[in-house]
């Protein structure tokens, strides 16, 4: 199942790839968090951020434990749709349930606060990277003085 989630995500097919998470259920399959995580990430490249939000909370529901590839996807989804409070709570969940975030999601949450004009925000998140000593990179700084 999850190869095929996967291929739906290449595909921008988010709904197939909802659709098959949900027939593993059915089929006594039980979805892990590659399945649960491939199908954020194929909500995220279509820019669906209401829908990954839904699943994030699904997951939370079924007491599956996201972790930084899940919070990462959502968190790009919302960046890619504008969604920069979205990202920013998704960001302080992250921290709060001690899911360690990395580059990907700092980027992806400072440049969504840099869309926004937050940039007292977007300092947040990158004073946030050098006191967990969070690698930065190109695109970190980039975003930070947009």
């Amino acid at each position: 199942f999850n190869s095929v989630i996967s291929a739906c995500k290449q595909a921008d097919e988010w709904k197939n790839a909802l659709q098959l998470l949900r027939s593993m259920a059915q089929d006594k399959a039980e979805p892990d968090i590659i399945s649960w995580n491939a199908v954020i990430s194929s909500c995220e490249k279509s820019i669906e951020w209401e829908m990954a939000l839904q699943i994030v909370h699904v997951m939370a529901q079924s007491r599956i434990e996201g972790n930084t590839i899940t919070f990462s996807a959502c968190v790009s989804a919302c960046e890619k749709a504008g969604e920069w409070q979205r990202a920013l709570q998704l960001f302080m969940v992250m921290r709060q349930t001690n899911v360690e975030p990395n580059t990907i999601t700092c980027n992806a949450v400072i440049s969504a606060c840099e869309k926004g004009c937050a940039w007292e925000k977007a300092l947040h998140v990158l004073i946030v990277m050098v006191q967990h000593t969070i690698e930065s990179d190109a695109i970190t700084f980039s975003a930070a003085i947009s």
